[in-house]
């Protein structure tokens, strides 16, 4: 069974809900982190928990969701070890797992895709990495950007 971690600020709380409701039917086993409400939230907070409760381990992909799903991608971002991809079609979707092996996903709540977001999930999560060397090598470029420092000109 498929365990995932879904968080979302209060932009976002039908579209989770939608989702968690749509990945019980297939079977995943969700740690639904909330927000429950409308109550506002912020969104680099509601990141920030489901990453860390992602990097303790047994999780097999997050989703994360604010207004536009952009705040919350940034924030996912920031953390080590998190490659969070913001989705908006299929081919985004699959790319996210089959070049880039995102670990999260984001999605906006008051977005209006062309395409299902239950369908994007489903591509991304019936989609596997390529794993070859091209694409190790620019995951491995990515995640070492995490371990370097700019120095000021």
């Amino acid at each position: 069974m498929k365990k995932i971690v879904i968080a979302s600020d209060h932009g976002a709380v039908d579209l989770k809900d939608e989702i968690v409701a749509f990945l019980k039917k297939k079977n995943f086993e969700v740690n639904d982190m909330g927000t429950q409400d409308n109550a506002s939230v912020d969104y680099p907070d509601m990141a920030l928990a489901a990453c860390n409760e992602f990097k303790k381990g047994g999780y097999d992909f997050g989703i994360l969701l604010c207004g536009t799903g952009i705040g919350v991608s940034i924030a996912a971002n920031k953390v080590k070890g998190i490659r969070c991809a913001l989705l908006s079609d299929l081919f985004s979707a699959e790319m996210a797992k089959a070049h880039n092996n995102a670990n999260f996903i984001a999605f906006g709540g008051r977005v209006k895709y062309q395409v299902p977001v239950c369908d994007m999930i489903d591509k991304f999560t019936n989609t596997i990495f390529a794993n070859d060397q091209r694409h190790e090598r620019r995951i491995a470029k990515i995640m070492a950007i995490e371990d370097q420092s700019l120095s000021s000109p």
